[in-house]
Order: structure tokens, then sequence, then C-alpha cells
């Protein structure tokens, strides 16, 4: 049964090496090793995000990340949660990680008062997509019609 517990202060380093190897996982080569510990250090402490670490079993060294960030929403008078990063490392896929860091992300945005949880996927990542729905997600969670995830990027 995977293990998976909130990431404390000192295990910042475990935190930014996983996502590091998320970041690899990619084919990305930015940001930087340096970038990813400093910016986990910068938000490990603070209450409006959070990582949760797993593991396959209790013992385990952390296997997967799930990162959270939580922020008020006008429209439903209440937190909405962000699940901004969700990775397993590859020999622990298929053991039940990915699926307990999720349910952990739900159980806590519930905990936390959240009215939803909102994240994005490439839409050809089948196996996430089929994780996701399997754990309630929808593309038609805000109404009838689905929403479409859009972004610009600010460079400065």
């Amino acid at each position: 049964m995977s293990a998976v517990w909130l990431a404390a202060p000192d295990e910042t380093d475990v935190v930014a090496r996983l996502l590091v190897q998320f970041r690899d996982h990619l084919g990305h080569s930015s940001p930087s090793e340096d970038s990813f510990r400093a910016s986990v250090t910068q938000l490990i402490e603070r209450t409006d995000s959070e990582f949760w670490l797993g593991a396959p079993a209790d013992g385990i060294p952390a296997q997967g990340i799930c990162q959270l960030r939580f922020r008020h929403c006008v429209w439903t008078a209440a937190e909405d949660c962000w699940l901004e990063d969700l990775f397993v490392n590859p020999e622990a896929r298929r053991s039940g990680l990915g699926r307990a860091l999720v349910q952990q992300a739900l159980d806590r945005a519930r905990e936390r008062g959240c009215r939803r949880v909102e994240l994005d996927t490439d839409e050809h990542n089948d196996r996430a997509i089929r994780l996701y729905e399997s754990l309630g997600f929808s593309a038609t969670s805000k109404g009838t019609s689905p929403s479409v995830f859009l972004g610009a990027r600010l460079d400065g």
C-alpha cells in the first residue's frame, strides 16, 4: 500500500530532485536544479502551496510528488485547489502511487474547504487522463461545455 505524506521543509532537496526528474521526463533542460531548489525553498513553508511526497510502500524513499496550490475564488466563495504537478518515477508506476497522490490531493482540498480541484495535462497523456477521470475529473467540471485551459507566457 502506498505511503503519502506532506513534505516538510527539511525535505526540500527531495522535492526539488523529483521535480528535476519530472522536468527531465518531459524532455526539458530548464529550469535549472538550483532554480527548482530555490523555488521549493520559497514555497514549502507557505500556506497556499503544498508538496505531497509518496512511495509505493512504507520505508521506501519518495518516488512520487504532487504539488498543490490554493487560491480564493470569487465565483465559489471558497478556495480552489490547483493540482500543479504530479509525477511518479517510471520504476514506481503501476504501483498505485499516482492514484494515492491524486486521492490525497482531493482529500486535502476537501479538508481545506475547496469547492473544486483543477489541473491540466497533455491531451495525449491517455493514462493520466484515465486516472483523473476515474477519480471524478472531467472536461466539463465548470458546466456543460468543456473548459479549455489557455495561458499567456510573459517574458521579462
